[in-house]
């Protein structure tokens, strides 16, 4: 097919014969690109009309893969076309430079494409959705990481590879190495926050303290991991805002995660009451409330005095959920539900402040001692 494509843009080139030579390349390169374009809209044509839309895989690929082999083809026909033109020496060289470039870009392209489409065929076997998916943010997770990590690699070994290519790029490179020393000392530090995140994101990935779609509590905000990227973490907030967090501050500082083992949580509302409150009938309260309700995980649900003080007795209830979100919920509406209960059915068990108020003048009669000697009339 080349030695074909080369016959062709030669017989191309003896029909403009008549026009100069700067034109009659100009030409064939514009010819070349049109050419590549058209040839790559019929064949991504008919892959989509041989594709089902059931196999929904094979038809992201081909979208996936559009651009890279566009770009494959524009370089083949233009590499193809190039011996056919006359432009000078030093044309033809600049022209081979730019292809030799956008090869390399081609195969950068297509290395972070191969590598985003095995991460989404492997991937296509979890599903975050579930109730419990905690084998799946695993997988998710690691392979996340290592996927942004790689095309991060990939696109330093891409961008080194066109830099190469030019002479003087080549000869500073060469002797930078070669004297090391202060330089690379300099670089090192420069790249010292990139490298550092870069490694603690395979340290995430591996030992995963924490996954996507995990609870955690940072810096005081609660939220959920909703993206990990080869420098940071991006937390959505309760409230919808995003905290952007470097992935070294999981390696090196103390954080909470709610769901490190399992989604099931533990959730805990206070109550503050009077003495005088049936502790039992509360209880019993507290487990009609909670079997009713569809937030609860069917495992535990329990009431304690937890502590005594002067005017109050401190009752905790601790109630199971299948998710943090589920938790938080149920605990608001033990709360709504038990408050609503103690208000109606027991009144006097709310808390309150006993004051005793004594008479001031039979106060003082009754400590003073003459008053004590002398019996009334």
């Amino acid at each position: 097919m080349e030695y074909d494509a080369a016959a062709l843009f030669s017989q191309l080139r003896a029909w403009l014969a008549w026009a100069p030579d700067w034109a009659v390349g100009v030409i064939l390169i514009a010819v070349a690109v049109a050419a590549a374009i058209v040839v790559h809209a019929v064949l991504h044509a008919i892959a989509r009309q041989a594709v089902p839309r059931s196999r929904t895989f094979l038809r992201r690929l081909i979208e996936r893969t559009r651009r890279p082999a566009r770009l494959a083809l524009v370089i083949f026909f233009v590499a193809a076309a190039l011996p056919a033109s006359s432009f000078d020496a030093a044309t033809t060289t600049t022209i081979g430079r730019v292809l030799l470039v956008a090869f390399i870009v081609l195969v950068g392209w297509s290395a972070a494409t191969a590598i985003n489409l095995i991460a989404d065929f492997y991937l296509r076997r979890f599903s975050l959705e579930s109730e419990d998916n905690l084998l799946a943010r695993k997988h998710f997770t690691q392979v996340r990481i290592l996927e942004r990590a790689t095309e991060t690699l990939v696109f330093v070994i891409t961008v080194a590879g066109v830099l190469m290519t030019f002479d003087a790029v080549r000869t500073y490179g060469v002797s930078l190495f070669a004297s090391a020393g202060v330089a690379g000392i300099l670089a090192g530090l420069a790249a010292r926050p990139m490298l550092s995140n870069l490694i603690a994101g395979i340290q995430i990935a591996i030992s995963q303290p924490i996954r996507l779609d995990d609870r955690v509590l940072v810096e005081g905000e609660f939220g959920t991991v909703e993206e990990i990227s080869s420098t940071y973490v991006v937390i959505r907030l309760w409230d919808l805002r995003r905290m952007i967090v470097p992935l070294s501050y999981f390696i090196e500082k103390p954080f909470q995660n709610w769901t490190r083992d399992t989604s099931k949580l533990i959730g805990a509302v206070f109550f503050y009451v009077d003495y005088t409150v049936p502790v039992a009938r509360v209880r019993e309260k507290l487990s009609e409330i909670v079997v009713e309700s569809k937030l609860w995980d069917r495992d535990l649900v329990k009431l304690q005095v937890t502590e005594v003080k002067e005017s109050t007795v401190e009752l905790r209830a601790i109630m199971g959920a299948r998710t943090a979100g589920d938790a938080f919920d149920l605990r608001c509406e033990v709360r709504e539900r038990l408050i609503a209960y103690l208000q109606a059915e027991y009144p006097e068990a709310l808390p309150r402040t006993r004051t005793e108020v004594v008479d001031g003048s039979m106060a003082r009669r009754a400590k003073s001692p003459a008053h004590a000697l002398v019996p009334e009339s």
